[in-house]
């Protein structure tokens, strides 16, 4: 791969970029509407070309990865629609945490590329944004997961596949499906669990004399809380129907919860709290 479009030049195109840059010569134009983006982006070396908008040239490189919030996935893929020649191959990838409206939108707006078209997702991040976010190794031994359409090109998976592990990453194959099954339980949750949370002591009348006396495990727990909510709209919206399902789980897991302190049953709320922590080390200590 000679060249490489990267449209959006946030924490994940930017950190791209960056280990890309660090290890090869591949030519690098970056797309973004954000003027100060791609200022930073040139003045890092993290690309070659700074485009603040998709050109026919960058539509048609090598791999073209869409590295936007996923409320802009439609308009770039309209734009790629009308610049990507038809009888091209150039290999478009994305970055999204949703697969199966990534795959629908493929197919809806790319019909006729949509063998070249692989739909990714990086498992590194950070709440923060933008390019400055940018950093270099983010993706070392990170999983990145692939995931493989019905009209999949091989060659297209294994260039997508063979970028990522060159930064680092460990690449895994699943369908998109399963994709979103999952990280509705162990990401998009989470993420709910921490804004509701934060809803919970925003409503509270002692609210300031609450967040006065918050510490270390208060923090620790909102986090997810200090999120974009443009982006977590949109992949809540995009992954409702496994969302919903993962909520309803909570919801029993609380009412359970509910009913031990109700009983005072020491013996189970403490095999309750067992499991939970044995379950949190045996991840932690993989």
């Amino acid at each position: 791969m000679q060249t490489l479009t990267l449209i959006g030049i946030g924490l994940i195109g930017g950190s791209v970029a960056a280990d890309i840059k660090r290890t090869s010569d591949i030519y690098i134009y970056g797309v973004d509407a954000s003027d100060e983006h791609l200022r930073t982006a040139i003045d890092h070396k993290l690309i070659d070309q700074a485009l603040p908008q998709l050109t026919d040239e960058a539509a048609n490189a090598d791999m073209v990865m869409i590295a936007t919030p996923v409320m802009a996935m439609t308009q770039v893929m309209q734009e790629l629609a009308q610049r990507t020649h038809s009888t091209g191959n150039t290999v478009i990838t994305d970055v999204g945490s949703t697969k199966q409206s990534t795959i629908t939108a493929f197919q809806h707006f790319l019909p006729q590329h949509l063998p070249y078209c692989v739909a990714a997702h990086p498992i590194a991040g950070s709440h923060q944004s933008g390019a400055t976010a940018a950093q270099l190794g983010l993706f070392a031994d990170k999983k990145v997961v692939l995931c493989p359409h019905d009209t999949q090109h091989s060659g297209s998976l294994k260039k997508v596949a063979d970028l990522w592990q060159s930064i680092g990453a460990k690449v895994f194959s699943m369908s998109a499906e399963e994709h979103d099954r999952i990280f509705a339980a162990v990401s998009h949750l989470p993420h709910l669990l921490s804004f509701a949370f934060m809803q919970q002591i925003a409503q509270n009348k002692d609210k300031t004399q609450l967040l006065d006396f918050a510490a270390t495990g208060f923090r620790d727990f909102t986090r997810l809380a200090g999120s974009n909510p443009d982006v977590w709209t949109e992949i809540c919206l995009a992954n409702t129907k496994e969302i919903l399902s993962c909520l309803n789980d909570h919801q029993n897991a609380l009412q359970q919860l509910e009913n031990l302190l109700k009983n005072k049953d020491k013996d189970a709320l403490h095999t309750f709290f067992s499991q939970a922590q044995n379950i949190r080390q045996a991840w932690e200590n993989k």
